[in-house]
């Protein structure tokens, strides 16, 4: 099991505008963890930090490295992975291809330049975990919506990905593919970091463990979703409508 990743004072600051400002927040393996909030709360621009695309102050201790003072491949290196909004896949290349690609990067670079013959062990093992034997010779362009996020999250899991941020996985999904996207990280989680960023309020209060809610780039409040549920200050945060409302299917635009 990978350990926790520890993010102390973590500060992005654009210019005089502080982005991020003085984030504590330890990410446990095992757990869900979702971070929610309104629009311009800090959200991505943290997980941005954290995996080298911008800079911060601070610390990110995972396995004994501050990841702030690592470049973005050297994070990747490190276990750390990440999807984005819109699904970044190769789409011409069929799901088998495009987890071969990913899991290249613990190939030496002198096997990356010889075909693969067959479909590897570790390969299969994924495909069957994300639920895509059946289309695993199809072009990624073919896949459905969630399907294509199911094949990121494949992605990093080839990759050995201990921890995993992932941005708003089930936007755009039906209900069927939420719920099966949650199952989904539940399995994976058991080993993993898994750290969610998402605005589908029924999705999180389906599947957190913990949630974290960021405002104006600080941390306004942590707990389970109960505990978010009841909190006061979060409520005001949302426009004085309930946060029971809001966590049971409303949005946090």
């Amino acid at each position: 099991m990978s350990g926790s990743l520890v993010v102390a004072d973590v500060t992005v600051d654009f210019d005089g505008f502080k982005a991020n400002e003085r984030v504590n927040v330890t990410f446990e393996p095992g757990r869900l963890h979702f971070l929610i909030g309104p629009n311009g709360a800090g959200k991505t621009t943290l997980v941005d930090a954290l995996t080298g695309l911008v800079r911060a102050s601070g610390s990110a201790t995972y396995n004994g490295q501050n990841l702030l003072d690592l470049k973005s491949h050297q994070v990747v290196r490190a276990g750390i992975g990440r999807t984005f909004q819109t699904a970044t896949v190769f789409e011409e290349l069929t799901v088998i291809q495009n987890l071969d690609i990913a899991g290249g990067l613990h190939r030496k670079p002198w096997q990356l330049a010889f075909a693969r013959k067959g479909v590897p062990e570790e390969i299969e093992r994924v495909i069957e975990t994300i639920g895509l034997q059946e289309v695993a010779h199809f072009p990624a362009g073919r896949l459905a919506h969630g399907e294509k996020q199911w094949l990121e999250i494949g992605m990093l899991l080839v990759q050995d990905a201990q921890v995993m941020f992932l941005d708003e996985t089930v936007a755009g999904m039906s209900s069927e593919e939420r719920d099966e996207t949650g199952e989904l990280l539940r399995r994976i989680c058991a080993d993993r970091t898994i750290i969610v960023i998402e605005h589908d309020m029924e999705f999180v209060r389906t599947f957190a463990d913990i949630v974290t809610v960021l405002h104006a780039g600080k941390v306004l409040a942590e707990g389970s979703v109960a505990e978010i549920q009841a909190n006061a200050e979060v409520q005001e945060v949302y426009l004085g409508r309930s946060v029971a409302a809001v966590v049971d299917g409303g949005t946090d635009d």
